[in-house]
């Protein structure tokens, strides 16, 4: 890892550690020590903190068993810079629920307490605005206010964490599908309430 203390947690364990996410199965992921303590604090003795993680979202995940490369789950490096190194175009197979061959590939994950619905552009009354880009709402919480993408991934999760203490729903605006937008929206998708309630729901 590219992590000092996690340079320095190896080094003084002396022998290999294995290092799953640290949050309950199918919640957010936690990006923060308060994350994990919220999440599964009672169920370890000790939790590292390393202060908040950078880049805020999971890595991302290539199948390379095959003929060809084949993204499982994007994450934190754009599937564009992967595509520009090696020099071909990789498809996706982010759906396989009945084999999935990574974390993050069921169709429910990643979700908060609170409903949460994708490309609001306004809000009900029971609903908190998350916003992305300089368009937003006053006053609500903004992913990034210039709409840069680095900024709404790191943001992402701790922003989900703490409307989903204070909302009692979430809209969330729309969120450019490209670079990281595809990884942060695959997250959005995960977590959102069903796709046919979505329209439903008053604005």
């Amino acid at each position: 890892p590219a992590h000092g203390i996690a340079q320095a947690l190896l080094g003084v364990a002396g022998c290999p550690i294995a290092a799953p996410s640290a949050n309950a199965s199918g919640s957010m992921s936690p990006t923060t020590a308060a994350h994990v303590a919220a999440s599964i604090g009672g169920a370890i003795p000790l939790i590292l903190d390393g202060g908040a993680c950078k880049v805020g979202l999971e890595s991302t995940v290539l199948d390379l068993t095959g003929e060809g490369p084949i993204l499982l789950r994007p994450g934190g490096i754009a599937l564009e810079a992967i595509e520009a190194v090696l020099g071909v175009s990789i498809p996706s197979a982010l759906d396989d629920e009945e084999h999935p061959k990574s974390p993050g590939m069921l169709a429910r994950h990643y979700a908060p307490r609170a409903p949460l619905r994708l490309d609001a552009t306004s809000m009900a009354d029971d609903e908190t605005l998350l916003g992305f880009g300089p368009n937003s709402s006053a006053g609500c919480l903004n992913l990034s206010p210039t709409g840069n993408l680095e900024e709404a991934a790191a943001n992402l999760f701790a922003m989900l964490h703490k409307l989903d203490e204070t909302s009692e729903r979430i809209a969330v605006m729309p969120i450019p599908d490209i670079g990281l937008g595809r990884a942060i929206n695959d997250r959005l998708r995960r977590a959102a309430i069903l796709p046919h309630l979505q329209s439903g729901h008053a604005v």
